[in-house]
């Protein structure tokens, strides 16, 4: 069990490398956008909003059963609550602004 695990974490640090260094073969000399990109923003936006949407419904049912739980723990729910949405939106509006600065 434990070498599968160990097995796991290598392969999952391959999977990071491989997908950080993705951007360096990417850029193209005086390559201009491809047809697909207006295509490929919409799935990008979709994914994005559509699992950010699933991060705050967690996020209000975890706070909202945690205040059935502990009413006197209020303040300090509410103010992670709001940081999290907070974090969790952002995710959807970069993804709004990245669209806007390579879709034309």
């Amino acid at each position: 069990m434990v070498n599968a695990l160990r097995m796991m974490k290598y392969g999952f640090m391959a999977m990071a490398a491989m997908l950080l260094a993705t951007p360096a073969f990417a850029q193209a000399a005086g390559e201009t956008t491809s047809p697909w990109t207006p295509i490929a923003a919409g799935i990008g936006m979709a994914l994005a909003a559509g699992l950010c949407g699933l991060g705050q419904g967690r996020a209000t049912a975890s706070a909202t059963e945690a205040l059935a739980r502990n009413p006197g723990a209020r303040p300090g729910i509410f103010t992670f609550l709001i940081l999290g949405l907070a974090f969790i939106e952002s995710l959807a509006l970069f993804t709004f602004v990245i669209i806007f600065l390579y879709v034309k």
